[in-house]
């Protein structure tokens, strides 16, 4: 595995136990659907919120904040991503958010870890998406 995966499977994982010790429920992990994917899908702790989390991990923040990295074309992919998600488990919830964690750090060295929640909203950024697909 490259360095930048594993790098990535190491900052999803301290995403993973940091919402577990605020109280969320993690649902999935890396779900894929095509060429799409969620990193996490979570409860958040009243547990009547769906909330999709996307991890960006990097070793350090001195070129760009890793959450600057969910641009509009990754918005787009999460949130089709997210509407097959919702249809394939017969979501009910009615309240649904996007989040991204952020971690800074080098395995095991964690500099930082930020959570930005309902950190963007997809149905504002949906019209500049690929006129190809649509929900």
């Amino acid at each position: 595995m490259s360095e930048h995966n594993e790098r990535g499977v190491w900052g999803e994982e301290l995403a993973s136990s940091y919402l577990l010790q605020k109280g969320y429920t993690i649902l999935d992990r890396d779900w894929h659907q095509g060429k799409r994917d969620l990193d996490i899908v979570a409860l958040d702790e009243d547990g009547q919120t769906l909330v999709f989390v996307e991890v960006k991990t990097r070793r350090s923040a001195d070129y760009q904040n890793p959450e600057m990295a969910v641009d509009d074309k990754k918005i787009c992919n999460l949130a089709y991503a997210a509407d097959s998600y919702i249809k394939s488990h017969k979501v009910t919830l009615r309240d649904i958010r996007f989040d991204i964690i952020s971690v800074i750090g080098q395995g095991p060295q964690m500099d930082r870890i930020d959570h930005i929640q309902d950190a963007f909203n997809p149905l504002l950024v949906l019209g500049r998406c690929s006129r190809k697909r649509r929900f």
